[in-house]
């Protein structure tokens, strides 16, 4: 049963966030209102560094006890349309501390501006600088929510069809895995989904697209040849309308032989683990993540 604190924050959003026209609304007004209540400074034991190359945008949120080489690549949520490393700082800053890991929370080209494949090339150039600056895929995780969730994996497909080197593993916060929308949850979570209704999702997904097939792996990498993936552990609501996003994702890796792990929760709204400092069920899994980082990239070697 899900905390009063998190039934609060289901109202919340239904009320300033589902109850509104997400997939007609202007990008830049959804930009601005996911930053509004990011945190401007990091908590105590964290700091922040700006990224701000010709070609690598984003953010550094390093924890001063980091582990040796431990580094978490996330990628943000938004639909591809908006978000941005600093909406996501609550997330992001929760990570590293309880990880005890470098973050690098990457800044992607979003849509309409910027269709499909724009946000996949930034990742993989971005995989790329960060291999460059002497990360260590062995003790480097990458992780994402919803859409940047689905980046994650079309990363490592792209990570896959270049011979790079994969990283140790992968953790997913409700992950949108297909763009076609063929998931019955779609329509059987329409009315019990805090966050989204179904429309968004099948209208925002053209946003992103354009002229792009939806099931192009690279868009929706359900779709996708996953064998020979690392390790990834995905959080979902059994509440959500991209559940079944989800779940076939997880059968589909183990048909694939990747080892998979699949955690639901009750009455919880999506991306649920990205707001550890609203509701008690986030900080738990954000623990549970900082768990699965560390069991991924080695436990116990300090700076």
């Amino acid at each position: 049963m899900a905390s009063l604190r998190a039934n609060f924050f289901n109202w919340y959003i239904k009320a300033t966030f589902r109850s509104k026209p997400i997939h007609l609304m202007p990008p830049k007004s959804l930009r601005e209102g996911a930053e509004k209540l990011a945190p401007e400074k990091p908590p105590a034991g964290i700091t922040m560094e700006l990224v701000q190359e010709p070609n690598i945008r984003g953010e550094w949120h390093r924890a001063v006890d980091a582990a040796r080489g431990r580094t978490v690549f996330y990628m943000h949520g938004g639909g591809y349309v908006f978000g941005s490393p600093k909406s996501h700082r609550d997330a992001t800053f929760a990570l590293a501390k309880q990880a005890r890991a470098d973050v690098f929370s990457l800044d992607y080209r979003l849509a309409p501006e910027n269709p499909f494949p724009a946000a996949v090339e930034d990742a993989v150039m971005a995989y790329e600088w960060l291999l460059g600056q002497g990360c260590d895929p062995e003790t480097m995780v990458l992780g994402g929510d919803s859409a940047g969730g689905g980046l994650t994996l079309a990363l490592l497909l792209s990570i896959k069809e270049r011979n790079l080197p994969m990283p140790s593993g992968a953790l997913l916060y409700s992950p949108w895995t297909d763009l076609a929308a063929t998931g019955h949850s779609i329509k059987d979570n329409d009315a019990s989904d805090a966050m989204f209704k179904a429309v968004y999702i099948v209208e925002g997904a053209k946003r992103y697209l354009g002229d792009a097939d939806p099931k192009n792996p690279l868009a929706s990498p359900l779709y996708g040849d996953l064998s020979g993936l690392p390790p990834i552990l995905t959080f979902a609501s059994k509440a959500e309308v991209l559940l079944d996003d989800s779940v076939r994702l997880h059968l589909r890796l183990e048909e694939a032989s990747v080892d998979s792990t699949l955690i639901l929760e009750d009455g919880l709204c999506h991306v649920w683990p990205i707001f550890p400092s609203r509701f008690p069920e986030a900080m738990m899994a954000v623990e549970k993540a900082a768990s699965f980082i560390s069991k991924q990239t080695g436990e116990n070697t300090l700076k």
